[in-house]
């Protein structure tokens, strides 16, 4: 519950008071109208919002307004911004944290819009219905040239299977489609509940796909996803949706596997670069554009205005806000034994995502030592945030990472152990890949709870998580630290800290480093190809 006894001053009359600066729905206006003093100023400045935001209890906004830090210091009876949208980049999260400010948005609003006009894409390119309407606008009646293809009996394939996903695989099934989708980090169990078959490799799933539609977030995990070796990878005559993200598909590699005729058409509601002036892409016959209009719907607003609106109330009403982007509050002391270790826990649950074969649904973590007498929910949901973030097209917070798990199967089993052999406290983390058992551990040392990594693949190391992490499995023979080294180095990549562990000599071996910068893919593969290692990971922590 996002309850705190704020003693935040309301109106005159009693009632808190609720600024509305940008337009939204009447029916929001009107919802908040009956409980709440509301005032609508939309022609309000950032100068007059300072001046006047000591005034109220809750603010609704758009993506115009810029909630600063300096704002929200003079913000002295909020308790609530409210954004009428999905993104909160134009407000000061860690300022409204620190003040205990509740910020909420709306990310459903626009799921629907989102995916109705990927099919309405879908539709207009598969039959080329832009193309035709332009050539009978200019005088023309050229009916053979306009041939198109049906979409009964074809494969969709879908990239990113979260909400916007789903929905566009539920449409895309009513035009009798076959749906399979690539996303490992929905479970096996929750794709055959949907009907849709779960692609096991990102290869087996362009094999198969007629269409193929991307619905993933933008990330450095995620940009250029859709790359010339993907295209490569895809039947001859695929046909490309992008209503997600621009900078997901490589715009470059899809203009040439258009030129040459293995991508048959193309329809991007979003770019590289918005406007996307002087794309080549606008220029090609067999592409069909839209500027950006995925959530622009008339009932995608209004549903973004009443949606805020009842987040806002439920926050006046010291209720349950399940909107709110920021962190959930605790009580002083729960605080403080946690905190240092949610940086940790965010990096056990991104670290065993990133080394597992294959996908994982099912995990269990023990906290051990002194954590064992806590409440660890907020752990585990900083376990769930780490292991999502960037990969689901939501975005991904301490109040909604445990939501979005659950969506996708993902189940989790907490246990405690009072006593911890070698450490005051201990996280580990466990599933189960391809290969079997498969553990990751961690703890915080010294006065600052410098977190640290003491187990991988079941071995154990003591090493301090970095920004770039590599971690290799290989035999236990003389010479492979040196060989690594060589490689890198030759590279001109730096390590910064190395860890071997090992259960026995001669046996099989795990190195953890942490560099200066990025390895690049072709060193990977060239370390890969060598017979003694089994396995090399490379990671880059937020």
């Amino acid at each position: 519950m996002n309850k705190k006894a704020t003693g935040k001053k309301a109106a005159p009359s009693g009632k808190p008071k609720v600024l509305i600066k940008e337009k939204i729905a009447r029916s929001g206006i009107d919802l908040l109208k009956k409980e709440f003093s509301v005032d609508v100023k939309l022609d309000m400045d950032q100068k007059q919002l300072k001046k006047e935001i000591g005034k109220y209890n809750a603010i609704i906004i758009r993506s115009d307004t810029r909630m600063t830090r300096d704002i929200i210091g003079k913000a002295k009876n909020l308790k609530v911004i409210g954004r009428a949208g999905i993104g909160v980049d134009n407000v000061d999260l860690g300022a409204a944290t620190k003040k205990g400010i509740i910020v909420a948005n709306a990310p459903e609003s626009n799921m629907v819009a989102a995916a109705e006009h990927t099919i309405g894409l879908l539709l207009a390119q598969s039959r080329n219905i832009p193309q035709a309407h332009g050539s009978m606008k200019h005088g023309k009646w050229a009916r053979s040239d306009f041939a198109g293809v049906e979409l009964a009996d074809k494969t969709l394939g879908i990239i990113g299977f979260g909400r916007i996903g789903v929905l566009v695989a539920q449409r895309a099934k009513g035009l009798k489609m076959k749906v399979v989708a690539y996303d490992p980090y929905v479970s096996k169990s929750r794709f055959e509940e949907l009907g849709v078959e779960g692609a096991t490799s990102i290869k087996s799933f362009y094999k198969q796909a007629d269409f193929i539609t991307v619905h993933l977030p933008k990330s450095p995990d995620t940009k250029g996803f859709v790359d010339g070796a993907a295209f490569k990878a895809m039947k001859k005559g695929v046909r490309i949706i992008n209503c997600a993200r621009g900078g997901i598909i490589d715009e470059a590699a899809l203009v040439k596997a258009l030129k040459s005729g293995k991508v048959a058409g193309a329809a991007l509601d979003v770019f590289e670069k918005e406007p996307p002036k002087d794309s080549p892409l606008l220029k090609m016959d067999n592409v069909v554009v839209t500027p950006h209009l995925g959530a622009s719907t008339a009932e995608a607003q209004d549903r973004a205005g009443t949606v805020i609106a009842e987040q806002v109330a439920a926050a006046l009403n010291d209720q349950f806000v399940s909107n709110a982007v920021n962190i959930p509050l605790v009580s002083g002391e729960q605080m403080n034994m946690l905190r240092p270790f949610m940086p940790l826990c965010e990096k056990l649950g991104r670290l065993i995502v990133e080394i597992a074969e294959g996908p994982l649904d099912d995990f269990k973590i023990t906290y051990q030592g002194g954590l064992a007498d806590f409440d660890n929910r907020l752990l585990t949901i900083a376990f769930f945030k780490g292991m999502l973030e960037g990969r689901v097209e939501d975005t991904v917070n301490y109040v909604n990472a445990e939501s979005i798990a659950e969506g996708r199967g993902i189940k989790v089993t907490e246990s405690r152990r009072q006593q911890s052999i070698d450490f005051t406290n201990l996280v580990s983390v466990t599933s189960e890949d391809k290969q079997g058992k498969l553990t990751v551990a961690g703890t915080t040392i010294g006065p600052k709870h410098r977190p640290r990594f003491v187990k991988i693949y079941r071995h154990d190391i003591d090493i301090e998580p970095g920004k770039y992490m590599a971690f290799f499995r290989y035999d236990d023979v003389p010479g492979m630290i040196g060989r690594v080294g060589t490689i890198l180095g030759k590279n001109n990549i730096n390590i910064a800290n190395m860890n071997v562990g090992r259960k026995k000599i001669g046996g099989k071996a795990v190195m953890s480093v942490t560099l200066d910068k990025p390895i690049p893919e072709k060193i990977l593969k060239e370390i890969r190809s060598q017979k003694e290692f089994d396995d090399v990971s490379f990671i880059t922590f937020p």
